[in-house]
């Protein structure tokens, strides 16, 4: 059974947990996503003095540096749960409560959170802003990192401190002292929303924003510093789940055959495609400057379809969008966790927790996207839990 590492979230085999989702003040609402372990007060140092940062580095804003217009780039809102590892505090709000928290937040907040499971994904987002800066000086066509976070705003100069420390290039917060955010995605003009919150992802997709829940491997395998690598699965993530429908209903000789009479049928559109719009958008002004070949965005469809017996249609979806897809994998129904294994993305959408699991067992930061059919066939399994 695939184990993935409770921090800063849990996995089930085969199932996320429903959550009860009450008001938090870390980074999302407040979930079961644990199991409860006796409190240990010492171990949290509650009644220590604060620490100091030990090898701040001096963040580094080069002069002229503008924010670009929400409308003008394409943004990303990353929960501070997932950005950082904050299961320590969390413990401390759900065991103690919000006063015991606030206390500890302050008594800690020169010392930095460790980097969470969206972390090599911002920190790729930045070093792609760095060449689109020098190709285009001007342009607002970039990049936007928005820190969510239900936090009361006194935790915020913990979470400046950690940015700084990690020499993060964010500037926006919005700190929602336990609100619900999704307004302020939407007036955000939010391209992609990565939450440990499913309920909160689910409500992003509710209103027609691209968002996923996030979850962090036991091992996690090592990615590019030089380029972004983005791979999606296909039905009900980049796709409707038309297509998922049938195979569900009826099998998979009746899907096939479904495809093959609708090959010139063009696929409705997924949750993520215009966040994979996006990407195209930025891929092409470096094509424009000659670039192609040294791209640092790359983009991937990994899918369970068969290439010759229901590939076209996908394909023709894609083509007619106008979207180019750098590398596509048609599976066969043949596990995915190996080859992500070589692509090494930074992160892999799937509607499917099936996916996301052997994602994880092979070391691949997977995000999953709640839509669709397969949300009714997820069987309930027990919980695997890596301590």
């Amino acid at each position: 059974m695939v184990k993935m590492s409770l921090d800063p979230v849990q996995v089930m085999s085969g199932q996320v947990k429903e959550l009860k989702v009450a008001p938090s003040s870390n980074g999302d609402s407040r979930g079961s996503w644990e199991e409860k372990e006796e409190f240990n007060q010492d171990c949290l140092g509650l009644t220590t003095k604060p620490k100091s940062v030990t090898g701040r580095r001096a963040r580094k804003v080069e002069g002229g540096v503008f924010f670009p217009k929400p409308e003008n780039a394409v943004t990303i809102a990353v929960s501070s749960r997932v950005l950082f590892r904050t299961e320590r505090e969390q413990k401390v709000f759900e065991q103690k409560g919000v006063e015991e928290y606030l206390r500890y937040q302050i008594e800690h907040e020169n010392e930095p959170f460790s980097p969470g499971p969206a972390f090599p994904f911002v920190k790729a987002l930045e070093t792609v802003n760095a060449r689109l800066r020098e190709l285009y000086p001007q342009s607002e066509e970039l990049f936007d990192i928005v820190l969510v976070t239900y936090n009361h705003a006194h935790v915020g100069i913990r979470l400046i401190n950690t940015i700084n420390h990690h020499n993060l290039f964010i500037e926006r917060f919005c700190m929602t002292g336990g609100s619900s955010p999704i307004g302020y995605l939407k007036a955000w003009h939010t391209n992609l929303y990565l939450s440990a919150d499913a309920d909160k992802v689910r409500e992003a997709l509710a209103e027609g924003i691209a968002a996923a829940t996030m979850f962090m491997p036991e091992k996690m395998t090592e990615v590019s510093e030089s380029q972004l690598r983005v791979a999606f699965d296909g039905d009900a993530v980049l796709f409707s789940d038309e297509s998922e429908r049938i195979f569900k209903a009826h099998g998979l000789d009746k899907f096939f055959e479904h495809e093959r009479e609708h090959e010139d049928t063009l696929l409705d559109h997924g949750p993520l495609k215009g966040f994979l719009e996006a990407l195209g958008k930025l891929q092409k002004k470096f094509y424009a400057k000659g670039q192609r070949l040294d791209c640092p965005i790359r983009t991937y469809l990994v899918t369970a379809r068969s290439a010759a017996s229901s590939g076209i249609r996908a394909l023709k979806t894609l083509r007619a969008w106008g979207l180019e897809i750098d590398e596509a994998l048609f599976l066969a129904g043949a596990p995915k966790g190996p080859m992500l294994e070589k692509i090494r993305p930074h992160i892999y959408f799937d509607d499917q927790m099936f996916h996301v699991e052997g994602a994880a067992e092979m070391g691949t930061i997977a995000a999953h996207v709640p839509y669709g059919i397969a949300q009714n066939h997820n069987p309930k399994k027990n919980t695997s839990l890596s301590k």
